[in-house]
């Protein structure tokens, strides 16, 4: 699988500034900084490399699906998964905890109590 990516050696990542924003469709509190590559959803092509990070008490409030593939592993503060019915217990999750899904996972809905920082990798099949 070829990924297409800039060329970009080690630099410092502003952690705060101008480049978060809000990606389309996410509630306010949660933000994200691309850090490498560009993902055509409506092409099913590419990759990206982001943080995303949720405010203190930040939340969605229905489960994703997507059709890429989707790496995350969590750097900093608590996440707390599921909860979307009264059947579905929630699970929460501190820093160093990764996870991997496939196109076509349900997955979430998300909160952070206190806040947290998301290290994601999307990508198609080629």
């Amino acid at each position: 699988m070829p990924i297409h990516k800039e060329h970009k050696e080690f630099h410092a990542v502003a952690m705060a500034g101008e480049d978060w924003h809000r990606p389309p469709g996410y509630p306010l509190g949660i933000e994200q900084k691309i850090l490498a590559g560009y993902l055509d959803e409506a092409g099913k092509t590419g990759s990206r490399t982001r943080l995303l990070r949720f405010l203190p008490g930040a939340f969605t409030s229905v489960p994703f699906v997507h059709e890429y593939w989707e790496e995350v592993y969590l750097l900093s503060g608590d996440l707390i998964v599921g909860a979307a019915s009264a059947k579905e217990p929630e699970l929460s999750f501190a820093p160093n905890t990764y996870a991997c899904r496939p196109p076509g996972v349900y997955h979430g809905p998300f909160r952070s109590q206190t806040g947290c920082l998301l290290l994601e990798v999307h990508y198609y099949e080629a």
